[in-house]
């Protein structure tokens, strides 16, 4: 057969646009072939010696406003707390099958988070909505949770034991799983830290990852027993109706007090289900999920309850330590991590151990902070703490940035390592935060410093390589510097 006869699409010239095409087109059929995002990575399988279970829980709440401030639009209240919503990771029964879908990294509706992020960029209309819409099923679509969802949630042993970074397995007793309860950043949502959470979960311990509704994350819907549901959106001060006596300060503290009943309302349905009402809170759940929830009964240890967060979590997790431990809020340890630096003060009155970790960039970048050096205020806070009497370290990750402890640089490696500055690997970035974290809930539950936790001062202040009361161990070097922690006894 002669060449002249054979279709053009069979005898291409290697122009450099059909050569840029045909990469394009292996690439989507590639991706097809092994069930990948277009543009992104895959979460990947959790590590820790436990399956993972996951459960999304909406619950009803009182309808409790935090403040009478309205929208313009419609005057509804702004800050009506309807529903609080939080997903579960928590270690299952091993080999447990689920019949239900993996959960969606990104949740359905997938219009109502791009309409979030184009009014987080104040271009919000018909047009760029479906543009942020379609890239971002592009990028995360069709991504998923590795957690099975709605599966048995795993016995405790008469002797249940922590698994210890890098060391043994301290006997703990039989008194349940200690619960994390985790509060997301500013522009996130519950879904942006689910490895962090899901391999806590596969290590021992059971985490709600709360959805904020304070107007500082993109969008969520809303969902009531009756099958009504409602969206709700990113929004700032332009949305309000309010005079000018009402500033970003008091639209920050606004959201704060908002997320702290959210907080609350997830700890009364966590004791709700750990005293016996696992049935009822199922029945009323309109994601119809937590059909186990009934044999959940008296193995949540809800007095070992750590509240953590991230950024503006971590400033809302500051926040809902103050007065605790007491009914509402039953913490007995706090896990902050970056906090705030544009999000309103940040409470001192913790009489808790914390752990508070900055990433390197959060140490490393010079930031005023009411008339301050950030740095500085929250060394003082975790200084204040241990005059108190109670244990807390403050220390930097190196080689990581502000993203790292979220699923974003699992999924964008690249380009996180590239806008962010992050050198560490993406997967030790989130590792190097489970370890510590893992640490820290064994120091409150055995009362024994282990691993990291267990060393004094190695670095006063960020990137600081004298006066430290102790010299940072080889094994450390490359990823901490610890600028506080208790006197050793």
């Amino acid at each position: 057969m002669s060449r002249s006869r054979v279709p053009p699409i069979l005898r291409p010239r290697l122009t450099p646009k059909y050569i840029a095409s045909s990469v394009v087109a292996i690439y989507v059929l590639y991706c097809w072939l092994w069930g990948m995002p277009l543009l992104s990575s895959n979460l990947p399988a959790y590590t820790g010696p436990h399956s993972v279970g996951t459960i999304d829980i909406e619950s009803p709440c009182d309808g409790r406003k935090t403040s009478d401030v309205k929208f313009k639009s419609n005057g509804q209240p702004a800050f009506l707390l309807e529903t609080v919503l939080f997903s579960v990771y928590y270690p299952s029964i091993k080999g447990a099958k689920s019949d239900k879908p993996k959960h969606l990294w990104v949740p359905k509706p997938l219009s109502i988070t791009a309409e979030g992020y184009a009014k987080f960029a104040h271009i919000s209309n018909f047009l760029t909505n479906s543009i942020f819409t379609v890239a971002l099923w592009g990028l995360a679509g069709s991504i998923t949770i590795p957690a099975n969802v709605d599966v048995p949630l795993r016995e405790i042993a008469p002797s249940f034991e922590f698994t210890e970074h890098g060391a043994g397995k301290p006997e703990v007793g039989n008194d349940g799983f200690p619960v994390i309860v985790f509060s997301h950043g500013m522009a996130s949502s519950r879904t942006d830290y689910t490895h962090f959470c899901g391999e806590l979960a596969s290590r021992g311990y059971i985490v709600a990852a709360i959805e904020h509704r304070d107007g500082s994350g993109p969008g969520s819907m809303v969902m009531d027993i009756d099958g009504s549901e409602r969206a709700v959106y990113h929004f700032g001060l332009g949305d309000l109706d309010v005079d000018d006596s009402f500033d970003t300060p008091e639209l920050k503290q606004a959201q704060l007090d908002f997320r702290q009943a959210e907080i609350e309302e997830t700890v009364r349905v966590l004791k709700a289900i750990n005293d016996g009402s696992g049935t009822a809170i199922y029945e009323m759940n309109p994601r119809k999920e937590g059909e186990h929830l009934a044999s959940w009964e008296g193995k949540l240890d809800m007095t070992n309850v750590t509240m953590s967060g991230h950024s503006y979590g971590a400033t809302g997790a500051l926040q809902a330590l103050k007065g605790a431990p007491c009914p509402e809020r039953p913490f007995h340890g706090g896990l902050i991590l970056d906090p705030g630096k544009s999000s309103g003060p940040l409470n001192h009155d913790v009489d808790v151990p914390v752990l508070v970790i900055h990433s390197n960039s959060w140490s490393k970048k010079h930031s005023v902070f009411f008339g301050r050096p950030h740095f500085d205020v929250v060394k003082d806070l975790v200084v204040d703490v241990n005059n108190r009497g109670k244990a807390a370290w403050f220390m930097t990750s190196l080689g990581t940035s502000h993203p790292s402890v979220t699923d974003a640089p699992l999924i964008e490696p690249m380009l996180l390592s590239w806008t962010t500055g992050s050198t560490i690997d993406v997967y030790d970035g989130v590792d190097v935060y489970v370890n510590v974290t893992e640490e820290f809930m064994i120091f409150q539950k055995a009362h024994r410093r282990t691993g990291l936790l267990a060393l004094d001062v190695t670095h006063p202040d960020y990137d600081s390589s004298t006066n430290g009361t102790q010299e940072m161990p080889q094994a450390y070097q490359r990823y901490w510097q610890i600028h506080v922690a208790p006197e050793s006894t």
